[in-house]
């Protein structure tokens, strides 16, 4: 990979994100009611919370729901229900100069059939990756891997006294780390871990630390991802960062808010210990910022992804790179948002030539339920994400019928 500053940059530094000509320029009029109904909905809690609830019920009891959830949430938020059906959303991103990262969004259960079935379609995304250069990642959740709690055993003081049975899972779960790593680095395609709870983060920190020894000494292929709302990430970025240079591999993290913090309060308050969440919202973003500043600075031995629907957090990673004269598409840094939302960020980067992607989320309707009502619950509780979402939809939406 080229990782060489260029002399010049050559995108246009953008100041806004409020463009919603390039922002919905691949969305029909058509497309974009059906996403003004849906955000209208999802702006409201007590909607959400009683269609969370009918949905997962009419599941329990097998009711013919699932061309409702299709056309609606699922076509929002959803590639398709295979690799195949979904390249059609790949084929038109790609148009925008907007990459894909491929997401199996199907939830894992506890048991080694649900995890094999897991390590499969990822293998597999892997494969039908391999020849196309507008797909640059495949993200993975090691819970759909290996049992919750065996992870959590892991994390806590208790690390060392796996029985026989444990060490045999973790044998197991280290042999589909490896398969699917190794996989990726002869594709030539990133494998993003995702962060998950804290109780568990440290196993999943180890466990990812040693694939990057593996499998990032040329390039960076294994990503850990970093949630800056916890106030130990940033030190333990830093030394993630130190570890990786005196071993001679690439560090390689994306760069998130984070996405449980109500969970992890609770659960902090309800068991006595310190939050591992920071107190407010302008700590969150000083450490954020920070990350952006160190992460240009050490372009030699760190790749990373800003993965933010902040638009200042994009605005102010463009503003860095401009400065230091960094390329809009070198090849350590990307950005990205999760398809279905914040297209006036995705859509507007893509045009200033920044390297940025879509999360495309893929799986049977049934089977990506669990993910689409977590990912209706974060909208309505991210403050002004729905609003704004709602906000760039109508004003296109007036643009249009002005033009007509």
């Amino acid at each position: 990979m080229d990782t060489n500053k260029s002399k010049k940059s050559s995108s246009t530094l953008p100041t806004t994100f409020s463009n919603t000509e390039i922002a919905f320029a691949n969305k029909s009029n058509i497309d974009l009611y059906k996403a003004h109904t849906l955000f209208k909905i999802m702006s409201n809690q007590v909607l959400v919370n009683l269609s969370s609830t009918l949905a997962q019920w009419s599941l329990k009891w097998h009711l013919p729901v699932t061309p409702l959830i299709k056309y609606s949430i699922y076509e929002q938020f959803c590639g398709g229900e295979t690799l195949k059906e979904s390249q059609r959303v790949v084929n038109k991103l790609a148009e925008s100069n907007i990459f894909t990262l491929l997401d199996y969004g199907v939830e894992a259960k506890e048991t080694n059939k649900d995890f094999a079935e897991t390590e499969y379609q990822i293998l597999k995304a892997i494969r039908y990756s391999k020849d196309q250069p507008k797909i640059l990642a495949v993200s993975c959740k090691i819970t759909g891997l290996a049992k919750f709690k065996l992870l959590q055993k892991m994390s806590s003081s208790k690390a060392k006294a796996l029985n026989k049975k444990e060490q045999q899972a973790l044998a197991t779960l280290k042999e589909r780390l490896h398969n699917i790593c190794n996989a990726a680095q002869k594709a030539g395609i990133a494998v993003y871990f995702d962060a998950e709870e804290s109780w568990i983060q440290k196993a999943l920190d180890s466990l990812i630390t040693e694939m990057m020894g593996y499998y990032n000494i040329k390039a960076p292929i294994v990503f850990n991802t970093i949630q800056l709302y916890r106030h130990d990430r940033y030190d333990f970025m830093l030394r993630s960062h130190e570890r990786a240079v005196n071993k001679g591999y690439i560090l390689a993290i994306k760069l998130v808010r984070g996405a449980y913090m109500e969970k992890e309060r609770d659960r902090a308050k309800s068991k006595g210990y310190v939050s591992p969440i920071h107190a407010n919202k302008a700590a969150v973003d000083a450490d954020y910022n920070k990350a952006l500043n160190y992460c240009i600075q050490h372009l030699d031995t760190l790749a990373f992804c800003n993965a933010s629907h902040n638009e200042q957090s994009n605005l102010y990673l463009c503003q860095l790179m401009h400065k230091k004269n960094i390329k809009p598409n070198h090849a350590y840094i990307h950005f990205a948002q999760l398809y279905g939302m914040s297209d006036n960020i995705s859509f507007n980067l893509a045009k200033g030539g920044y390297n940025i992607g879509k999360y495309i989320p893929y799986g049977p309707v049934k089977e990506v339920i669990p993910y689409l009502i977590r990912r209706a619950n974060e909208n309505t509780s991210v403050s002004g994400q729905t609003t704004r979402e709602l906000r760039l939809i109508k004003e296109e939406l007036k643009r249009r019928q002005l033009e007509d």
